[in-house]
């Protein structure tokens, strides 16, 4: 992808999209999702897994509800990324993102990923430049090796927020109850790099051969919004169909 400048993207909705009529969208798109998700399962010819990507607070959780909500239990999964254990971290950066990707008639969403490991190391400095360009190098053919040899569709989603509204979500996991188990002091040191997180999110999507859809989230109901549409239009394109009844017609009525 060419390279891109987020400051120039608006991270909120255009003033002339009527809320009302975007929600009722979402939903009937979300419903739509639940049912080509049933298909995908039971096809089993495809594997579908949902990249998020996003500053902290940009709303990958709820991106999870909203989005993916209406879908069944099986043949779902979600996988949050964290700090990797010792264990990860004496194999190679992508040896647990692979024991986690998707299988044929599976949907998996990851909550954080492969793309930390060219975010956080880079912006603070723990891998070397060299290094960057080797893991964009092995990414790059990850990725391609789950789309041809899994028939694996990927789409990458960057939720893209704004500074001032990070910082307000931010503070109402100190200020509401309910949401204060989800505060983390490192929140607030992380984004004191917020500018070198912009640059480096920037590179990713630059340097990422399968394209990513850059998600204003501001406004949750406009991320759900544009989410559902893109999501359903890439599953529709896999032209899934029914399986036919498989019968011996041993048995009787």
């Amino acid at each position: 992808m060419p390279n891109i400048d987020l400051s120039k993207i608006s991270t909120r909705a255009p003033e002339d999209l009527d809320r009302d009529e975007a929600e009722r969208l979402t939903k009937q798109r979300a419903d739509r999702i639940s049912e080509l998700h049933q298909q995908l399962v039971a096809q089993k010819e495809h594997a579908v897994l949902i990249i998020l990507q996003g500053m902290d607070a940009s709303g990958k959780d709820g991106a999870l509800r909203n989005v993916f909500g209406e879908c069944a239990p099986y043949g779902l999964r979600s996988v949050a990324f964290k700090k990797p254990t010792e264990e990860e971290f004496d194999h190679d950066f992508l040896w647990r993102i692979h024991k986690e990707v998707p299988a044929q008639g599976e949907m998996v969403i990851f909550n954080r990923s492969h793309y930390e490991d060219v975010l956080i190391q880079r912006v603070h400095g723990w891998i070397t430049e060299e290094q960057v360009d080797r893991r964009f190098d092995s990414i790059n053919a990850f990725e391609n090796l789950l789309r041809y040899d899994n028939n694996t569709l990927i789409l990458k989603f960057y939720l893209h927020i704004s500074k001032e509204q990070q910082r307000e979500e931010l503070m109402e996991r100190i200020e509401e109850p309910e949401k204060q188990y989800k505060h983390n002091d490192g929140d607030w040191r992380e984004r004191e790099h917020w500018d070198e997180y912009r640059k480096a999110y920037e590179d990713v999507i630059a340097r990422s051969e399968i394209p990513w859809h850059i998600i204003p989230v501001d406004q949750r109901w406009y991320r759900n919004y544009l989410m559902t549409d893109i999501v359903v239009q890439a599953m529709e394109g896999l032209n899934m169909e029914w399986p036919p009844l498989v019968t011996n017609k041993t048995w009787s009525v």
